[in-house]
């Protein structure tokens, strides 16, 4: 019986890691899907069957006999040597022995990783430069939908533009850009920022810093002052960003500003940037890490 108790235990064990494998491999590897309803069977599965093999452990392998005596002295310490040394030796013991602790050490190291793999989303374990990895550099051209580049001319108050690096994949989370035109003395940028929006021209990130959503709506007032001042509004949960200052957020669920990048135009009149954005593009590591905007 206690035999057979511990190949339970072994076969349990190994199922629990089995599961727990499966979650890690599901999370870490993106091209298999974000496929949540898999991940819960398996972590779920892991933890019932290290709850069941622990259960067993209690009910038929841990010894719960109570003694009223002491243990009497061995009478034939010589015997009593030489049936320990049999134990020992005996393959069959070990054997299982050894398989237990393995199925434990694996089921532990599997459940650990499992608890442990998510934290990656929070954020790169070795350096944060891939935050900022997009794909605006100094000089490229602001361009639209059908890679026209963008001239500060085109851009009139109180209307909302999208734009995209020239020559660049638009589907990446840190391409697309809304851009708009505010009076030059109504903005209050960071001193840092003083020539990041020539001709009171702004640009920032499309992507809502809350959910990955994209920055659709641009809230002009129709009856100053009664009415709020401009602002960018994502339409998904209506996180509102001022663009007169530094795209901070005025309300909704959005942790942080929009992402700002730097813009000047060329001889010839046409937008380009200055540089990267002022900080992180997207809601968490997690949406950069999937690397596309929804």
């Amino acid at each position: 019986m206690r035999r057979r108790s511990e190949t339970v235990v072994a076969m349990l064990l190994f199922a629990c890691a089995g599961c727990a494998i499966a979650f890690v491999v599901f999370y870490a590897i993106d091209r298999l899907g974000r496929n949540t309803q898999v991940m819960g069977l398996a972590l779920g599965g892991a933890l019932i069957f290290l709850a069941v093999a622990l259960m067993v452990t209690a009910a038929r392998l841990v010894v719960s006999e109570e003694l009223e005596h002491d243990y009497p002295e061995p009478e034939h310490p010589e015997e009593q040597q030489a049936i320990e040394q049999v134990v020992a030796e005996s393959g069959d013991r070990l054997t299982r022995k050894r398989l237990l602790k393995t199925a434990a050490g694996l089921a532990g190291g599997a459940v650990g990783a499992a608890l442990v793999v998510p934290a990656a989303s929070l954020g790169p374990v070795v350096s944060s430069a891939p935050l900022y990895d997009t794909p605006w550099r100094r000089g490229l051209r602001l361009v639209d939908d059908k890679g026209r580049p963008w001239r500060a001319l085109d851009i009139e108050p109180k209307n909302f533009y999208t734009a995209y690096p020239e020559g660049a994949d638009r589907d990446l989370i840190g391409s697309p850009l809304v851009v708009i035109r505010l009076d030059p003395a109504e903005l209050h940028l960071p001193a840092d920022r003083a020539g990041w929006a020539p001709q009171g021209i702004l640009a920032y990130s499309k992507v809502c810093t809350h959910a990955a959503c994209a920055i659709a709506l641009f809230r002009t007032p129709k009856f100053e002052p009664t009415q709020p001042r401009p602002a960018l509004v994502c339409p998904c949960h209506y996180s509102t960003f001022d663009p007169s200052r530094a795209g901070e957020v005025i309300a909704g669920p959005a942790g942080r500003a929009l992402p700002q990048l730097p813009l000047y135009v060329d001889p010839a009149g046409v937008l380009r940037a200055a540089g990267n954005f002022s900080g992180p593009v997207g809601p968490s590591w997690s949406g950069v890490r999937s690397g596309k905007a929804t």
